[in-house]
């Protein structure tokens, strides 16, 4: 593995908020992975690369990556929102409909709550 020094991971943590920007997750991930293995604790890096995996159609992987992020940050309404869409698009929109409501009621932005479809019963 190259040199990673606390500014080399930052470098790769850039380039791959810039890959993502591009509409690259593949090329997103590949930076993402040695960061994570030098800093597993990494929350940004952690959510950065669950949306790469969501951008990459890689669902089964967002959603345990999104899923450590909220055992570690339960208070995390984007990490909330982001795994609902993520169970949304994979077809589980009951359980889609519960993180879209606890994102809504962690951070009431006008999109987390029109997605939480409070109106609706699940």
């Amino acid at each position: 593995m190259p040199n990673t020094s606390p500014e080399t991971n930052v470098i790769a943590y850039r380039a791959a908020e810039q890959l993502l920007d591009a509409r690259d997750p593949r090329g997103a991930l590949k930076l993402l992975d040695p960061v994570i293995t030098a800093h597993p604790e990494n929350t940004a890096a952690r959510l950065l690369r669950a949306r790469a995996f969501f951008l990459a159609a890689q669902l089964r992987a967002a959603e345990q990556e999104f899923q450590l992020i909220i055992e570690r940050e339960p208070d995390n309404a984007f990490a909330h929102f982001a795994l609902a869409r993520t169970l949304q698009r994979a077809n589980r929109n009951a359980e889609a409909v519960r993180h879209f409501r606890l994102a809504a009621a962690l951070d009431p932005r006008p999109d987390y709550l029109e997605a939480a479809r409070f109106e609706q019963t699940p």
